[in-house]
């Protein structure tokens, strides 16, 4: 199956080694990046969701008005808007981008943060509200007759959108989280199910836990996977290294500068992040290029696991996930516009030949087979 490549749509310049250098929505730049993203290679970007963030979504219908074939990741927390009333801003991004758009449902694991906003659910409560969300969403996008819902978090009656996706049935659907019961709701409900990047050995046994949970959802197919990391690329080795440790430095420099916003202290809440301190605790190196020290300088924010050295040595280390069965590969380095052009550049045509191959020798294992 051919391998795809998952780069950010940043609406500023602003990363975790630099701030940015204009307004938070700055229009230029936004689109600047999501063409370098375009032009090099890469099949999507995502807009992200923060509580102070800009809306994704208009920055999203920004970027596909004007760019013919960068497919679209739109994130979405279901405390931010009702489910018909997200339904048909999805359908109607989905027309302007003609069919690009996937969309992906943040439960939320930071108590904090989710607060900012409003929502005081529990994480179990927000888990069950989000599964609910997800089903009235995709009724919503293939339901041409009026109906009623009656459900734990929604009701409503008599329902029907005018507007619908581009796409047949309907756009997909993706999901994230490392706790047993972010692999219940994604494993019933993703298409796409979202990982962080982590040591080889700890994303297999994720992967099987999605596997299991959509089995146990009743279901016959399972998620397509993506998994996250943070690409620092050099032309020699040492010159990565030098680079990875200049780039370190920068993220403790700049988180020393302290946080304009106030942040909740203490031990992360969502699992996702605490299995990226407890693997940074027990090493800084993995495999052929996974080094956690910049997930630990962040306490295990986000997608913060980095992949150094050669590009040669980034490439292959990414198809030691694709062999796992990674089909998705999101990378996002810390200057964000050159970065993006030297992955898409000096990586991406090195993935790509390589599973080319791979999937020509399937198949013609699979030929001889038959032939035998």
């Amino acid at each position: 199956m051919p391998v795809e490549f998952l780069g950010i749509a940043a609406t500023n310049d602003g990363s975790e080694t630099t701030p940015r250098s204009g307004a938070a929505f700055d229009k230029e730049y936004t689109l600047r990046l999501a063409r370098a993203h375009e032009d090099h290679g890469w099949d999507r970007v995502l807009f992200a969701y923060g509580s102070g963030s800009p809306d994704p979504a208009p920055a999203a219908a920004y970027v596909a008005s004007r760019l013919d074939r960068l497919q679209l990741l739109l994130a979405h927390r279901p405390n931010v808007s009702y489910p018909t009333f997200a339904a048909k801003t999805f359908a109607t991004l989905d027309q302007i981008s003609e069919g690009r758009l996937t969309v992906h449902f943040i439960t939320g694991g930071n108590d904090h943060e989710q607060g900012r906003e409003g929502d005081t659910l529990t994480k179990d409560e927000r888990y069950a509200r989000t599964r609910e969300y997800i089903r009235i969403v995709k009724k919503i996008w293939t339901t041409h007759e009026p109906f009623d819902h009656e459900g734990e978090h929604y009701r409503f009656h008599d329902f029907v959108s005018d507007v619908f996706p581009a796409q047949r049935p309907r756009p997909d659907v993706s999901f994230g989280g490392s706790s047993p019961a972010a692999y219940e709701a994604g494993g019933a409900e993703a298409d796409v199910y979202c990982l962080w990047g982590e040591p080889l050995a700890r994303t297999a046994e994720q992967i099987e836990a999605v596997k299991a949970a959509a089995k146990a959802a009743g279901r016959t197919d399972v998620p397509r996977i993506q998994v996250a990391f943070r690409p620092i690329i050099a032309p020699t080795e040492e010159l990565a290294w030098e680079k990875a440790h200049r780039t370190l430095d920068a993220i403790r420099d700049r988180g020393a500068a302290g946080p304009k916003r106030r942040h909740r202290t203490g031990a992360p809440e969502n699992a996702g992040s605490q299995r990226l301190i407890a693997i940074a605790e027990a090493g800084e190196r993995y495999d052929r290029a996974l080094w956690t020290p910049t997930a630990a300088a962040t306490g295990g924010s986000g997608n913060s696991n980095a992949l150094v050295g050669t590009p040669e040595t980034v490439a292959q280390a990414l198809l030691d996930y694709y062999d796992l069965g990674v089909d998705i590969l999101s990378a996002r380095g810390y200057d964000l516009l050159g970065d993006a052009v030297d992955f898409g550049r000096y990586v991406i045509p090195i993935v790509r030949e390589e599973v080319a191959k791979r999937d020509a020798e399937r198949a013609a294992r699979g030929t001889l087979a038959v032939v035998r």
